[in-house]
Order: C-alpha cells, then structure tokens, then sequence
C-alpha cells in the first residue's frame, strides 16, 4: 500500500518539502511506498495520510486557505501535519494577528514575525529533543509558539520563545528544515505517522 503525504500548493517552499519527504523516504529505502504531491484541491485532502503547510506569508496562505475552501477540510483532516513557519503560525489556537484565520489543531499560541522582519533572518543550531545533535535552522521571518496547553511536546526552545513542539501525530517548527539537507525532522514525522 502507498502512503500519500499532500504538500499544501497556495504558497511557500512546496517543491522543497517535496524533495525532503522525497529524501527522508528514501532513508529507508521507501521511496516506491510513499507519494508526495502538491496539494491544489480541496477535495484531495480527504485521500492523504498526511499534509505539509509550509512557509511563506501567514496572513497571504490564511486567505487563500478561506477563499478556495481549505479550511474545513484541513481542520477535519484525521492524519498528521507537519506544518514550518507560516504553517505553525496557522496551527495555533491562536495568533497575534486577527488577519490570520488559524486551524486551532495545536493548543498554542503563535507569535509572528517573533524575530523581527527579513533583514533580521539567520541561521542557528537549535537542539531538538530526541535528536542525537543540534539541528542546522534557517529562520525566515519567523513566529515563536506561546502557552502550550495539554498534550503539546515541546521539541525546542531558544530566548524568543518556542521553535518546535508535536502533539500526538503533529509538528510544527517556526524554521525551514526543508532548506537543508537534514531529513531528520521529516523523518521523525513520517515515523511518528507510521508512515515508515
């Protein structure tokens, strides 16, 4: 049987985390067992074992996802997410800008734009529990998560607030993983969906 993981297509790094779930199946030799594709249709979600929300603009990809009919099907989707950036901002229960409509499917709150604007973008090694060393983080324009309630892992932390958290078949990061060559994360959540 496949696995099927859908990269939500309205914005952002959607052909880079399909080259990272790509390369983190093929970690375990099981490229032919997983299909990865991006995402247009609301009407294909309901077929998928998972879904990436990746980065881009918070409040562009939260009208996007009301105007073409997302929201209901993502909110009802029964597997995981794996959401980076601007996808953790809309995860929240939460945000800090009411011009972002947020799914709530993580007991959060998220703070955008945590690190200042573009210009202040960088680079860091952020340890991540579970994993054996830190992880090399690109951080664009990127939310911190806030009051994490019941249930919410928190995964990794840095001054401005939390960067990395799971609750039950859930991940979001406030970084890129996908622009790296570290499958680890995605590795970890296609391990925690048992999709590998």
């Amino acid at each position: 049987m496949v696995a099927r993981i859908g990269v939500l297509a309205l914005q952002g790094d959607v052909s880079e985390h399909i080259d990272a779930f790509r390369s983190a199946a093929r970690t375990f030799g099981s490229e032919a067992s997983l299909e990865v594709l991006a995402v247009r249709k609301p009407a294909e979600i309901p077929h998928l074992d998972a879904v990436a929300i990746p980065g881009g603009e918070s409040t562009t990809i939260s009208r996007l996802i009301d105007k073409f009919g997302f929201y209901s099907p993502l909110v009802e989707f029964e597997g995981g997410m794996f959401a980076t950036c601007a996808g953790m901002v809309l995860m929240a229960r939460e945000v800090d800008d009411p011009r972002v409509h947020p799914l709530g499917l993580m007991d959060y709150a998220a703070k955008r734009n945590a690190f200042g604007r573009q210009r202040e973008s960088f680079e860091a090694d952020i340890g991540i529990a579970g994993l054996d060393r830190p992880f090399h983080a690109v951080f664009i324009r990127a939310p911190v998560a806030e009051h994490p309630g019941n249930g919410i892992k928190v995964l990794g932390s840095c001054p401005e607030g939390i960067v990395a958290l799971e609750q039950g078949r859930h991940m979001a990061l406030s970084f890129h993983p996908e622009l790296g060559n570290d499958p680890r994360l995605h590795i970890r959540f296609l391990k925690n969906c048992g999709l590998v």
